[in-house]
């Protein structure tokens, strides 16, 4: 019996977003290759350099406490943000009208354009005229994020919490609905506790949304750029001045275009492996259950 012949003639219906990708993405990709490696002096004459910029990169201490910086900024966002949208979650109710309200209460901080937002926290935390800068200095603490280092990084913090929790709670709220009513008649059968249901009912059957929440936030809060530029500027000295802040000081500031070409390249690697080393850790054993 002969095989049944297979048409791949469908693979031409690909060709167009394939081009498309080629052109968005691998050609960007490919000159900020070729600018890792060359030196330009002007007259778009070009110098080989080799792997110079990425070891002037990696040896910079600038490079390294930036890295610092937004490694801990991501960490205390993805620290708080998770917990923090899991529990609104849990707390939103599955039905009825107030099920709608809460919805579209939770989705409209996901709606407002990224500088806008850091431009409402500007002005929100100014420390003379702000309400919320000037309400902290009235109670008594001393507050001002545009000298003091501290205070610029639970604003950049309290900003970014404010505007990405509710992407974290929406996703986990899709997972709880999506969990049958039969596991919590059982577990009510049983006797199960109410943390007893969040471990062994709610929290596995949310594992794969939480998976798509948490690498979304990391990959997100890694990348920011917007916000912190038009809230602090990177400052107050270099306090905020995260790995995105300090790729466009040397791309446009500097105007290093080597060093920046490899900078962001790196940057892409480290996004890359720990967005993978997230997602294996999270899906581990998901094979053998």
């Amino acid at each position: 019996m002969s095989a049944k012949p297979v048409n791949q003639r469908a693979w031409w219906l690909v060709l167009p977003v394939l081009l498309l990708v080629a052109f968005n993405a691998v050609i960007p990709l490919m000159t900020v290759v070729n600018y890792s490696v060359q030196e330009t002096f002007g007259d778009n004459q070009f110098f080989f350099e080799g792997v110079k910029w990425y070891d002037e990169v990696v040896n910079s201490g600038r490079f390294r406490d930036a890295l610092k910086r937004q490694l801990l900024f991501t960490g205390i966002i993805l620290a708080i943000e998770v917990p923090l949208g899991v529990a609104i979650a849990l707390a939103m109710p599955r039905r009825g009208a107030w099920a709608s309200v809460c919805l579209v209460l939770m989705s409209m901080p996901l709606l407002i354009p990224w500088n806008v937002v850091g431009a409402m926290w500007n002005i929100l935390a100014l420390p003379d005229i702000g309400l919320l800068g000037w309400t902290l200095n009235k109670v008594g603490f001393d507050y001002n994020y545009t000298r003091q280092p501290l205070a610029a990084w639970l604003t950049l913090i309290a900003m970014d919490v404010w505007h990405w929790t509710s992407l974290v709670a929406l996703l986990a709220y899709a997972g709880l609905s999506a969990i049958p009513d039969a596991y919590y008649q059982a577990a009510k059968i049983d006797g199960a506790s109410p943390w007893a249901v969040l471990r062994h009912v709610q929290l596995p059957k949310m594992k794969h949304v939480l998976t798509i929440a948490v690498l979304l936030r990391f990959m997100d809060s890694f990348m920011i750029y917007t916000e912190p530029v038009v809230l602090t500027g990177g400052g107050p000295g270099n306090a905020t001045t995260l790995l995105s802040i300090d790729l466009v000081k040397i791309a446009l500031g500097q105007f290093d275009l080597g060093p920046a070409a490899a900078m962001s390249l790196i940057y892409f690697l480290i996004i890359l492996l720990l967005s993978w080393v997230f997602y294996q850790v999270m899906t581990r054993g998901e094979e053998q259950t």
